[in-house]
């Protein structure tokens, strides 16, 4: 029975990569519509020829990445299952010790460093793609860095949450769910107020903009939108990408606006202006707070659904996935596997209201700055940078793209009539 499930599941996996290679590589969708051809949209407007190749195939590899990344990942969990795997784990750390914490944390870093090498290639060739397209500047040393940093601050947050959930499945095997997500919310809200302060500066360092003048500016702007703000930070993204990017993070006294220093390297003051009033249309919509709302609803609704599947799951197919009940820690395999399908089902919705949110957060910035030739030129620098795709396929916005495509954003920013001459093209392009 295992072996017959271990086959259909590669099978299925299999037929799952081919299909996604035909829709991503083949399927001719993300053409530039005739009426917006010509238009600052358009990226024959503001790039060259070989930025427009490298982007086509740059994005096309990443997309197909992505979609077959996290399937894998569920094969890989199924796998962990059915090999047996998850229940030698919890065997050797059972046999260790007797305190439960320890067996724990035994556990998960067993699982964590078998997950992290059999996902290390995958991670890899990511890293090499973006390297050799000119997106990434960071050295190998200092990539193995971050990875071994991602990795001991998931194993801590996960020791934390499974010691709780699993605490939570032996008193209670019909609620956990629901003790579960009430504890939630203030972890949540917690790690929220400290990820700021705590956990982004293990990564970069960050410090207040040292261009007094573009603060005085920026500031400026925060007092016209009434944001008590008293500084704009900068951090040192130049040594890892040559991507431009701002955002704000946090919340209540540790909440900040952030600029990569690449953009500060790269953008006019203008161009920056608009992103931070951008960045700023965020804060006055209060659209951090209603992601928190929106994150513990569907947390909610996934821990429900979750308890619901694994239950009868472990029922009717636990002798074969080595699992004797809900509350056995060797069933993690099984609740990332369905955690990580529903997460991945819900981005679509997910991913459209963070859309709407930065399509606000856009005009808010039109309006605030009155500036669309900024936008525009911003946008379109943004596109160069990252070698973005500016109208992807229609699967790829709805599970990757948490943005408005950038031909959407440059159409609704800019003033529709006269685009044809307002944005010049490049020298190259002109020959």
């Amino acid at each position: 029975m295992a072996k017959k499930m271990g086959i259909v599941a590669l099978l299925l996996f299999g037929v799952y990569v081919l299909c996604m290679y035909w829709y991503i590589f083949h399927s001719g969708d993300g053409k530039i519509p005739s009426a917006l051809q010509g238009t600052a949209a358009d990226p024959v407007m503001f790039m060259s020829g070989k930025e427009l190749f490298l982007s086509g195939e740059y994005s096309k590899i990443r997309n197909f990445l992505f979609f077959i990344a996290t399937p894998f990942e569920w094969l890989i969990y199924f796998l962990i299952l059915l090999m047996g795997v998850s229940r030698y784990f919890e065997k050797i750390t059972t046999s260790q010790t007797k305190w439960k914490l320890l067996q724990n944390a035994g556990y998960l870093f067993l699982l964590s460093v078998f997950v992290y090498i059999v996902l290390f290639p995958l991670n890899y060739y990511r890293y090499y793609l973006s390297k050799s397209y000119g997106i990434s500047t960071q050295t190998f040393t200092s990539w193995m860095k971050d990875g071994v940093l991602d990795f001991w601050v998931s194993f801590g947050m996960s020791l934390i949450i499974v010691t709780v959930i699993y605490w939570l499945m032996k008193k209670s095997e019909k609620r956990w769910w629901l003790y579960t997500w009430l504890l939630t919310i203030p972890f949540t809200i917690f790690v929220m107020f400290i990820q700021p302060v705590v956990i982004d500066p293990l990564y970069n360092d960050f410090y207040p903009l040292k261009n007094k003048e573009l603060e005085t500016k920026i500031l400026s702007l925060a007092t016209q939108a009434n944001i008590p703000a008293e500084h704009v930070y900068e951090v040192n993204m130049a040594e890892k990408t040559n991507a431009l990017n701002a955002y704000v993070t946090g919340i209540g006294s540790n909440s900040r606006i952030v600029l990569w220093d690449t953009t500060l390297n790269r953008l006019t003051d203008n161009e920056i202006l608009f992103i931070m009033a951008h960045e700023m249309g965020h804060y006055v919509e209060k659209h951090i707070y209603f992601g928190i709302a929106g994150y513990l609803l569907l947390t909610l609704l996934g821990l429900w659904l979750t308890n619901k599947a694994m239950r009868p799951m472990i029922a009717r197919y636990g002798q074969v996935l080595k699992i004797n009940k809900i509350s056995n820690i060797r069933s993690y395999p099984l609740f990332l596997l369905l955690t990580s399908i529903l997460l991945f089902a819900s981005d679509p919705v997910s991913n459209y209201i963070s859309r709407y949110q930065e399509t606000r957060a856009d005009q808010y910035a039109i309006t605030l700055m009155e500036d669309r030739e900024a936008a525009v030129t911003a946008f379109q620098k943004l596109t160069i940078s990252g070698l973005s795709e500016v109208n992807p396929p229609l699967l790829v916005k709805w599970f990757r793209y948490t943005h408005p495509p950038m031909l959407e954003r440059i159409y609704k920013v800019a003033d529709h009539e006269g685009q044809k001459q307002e944005i010049p093209l490049k020298e190259e392009q002109k020959k």
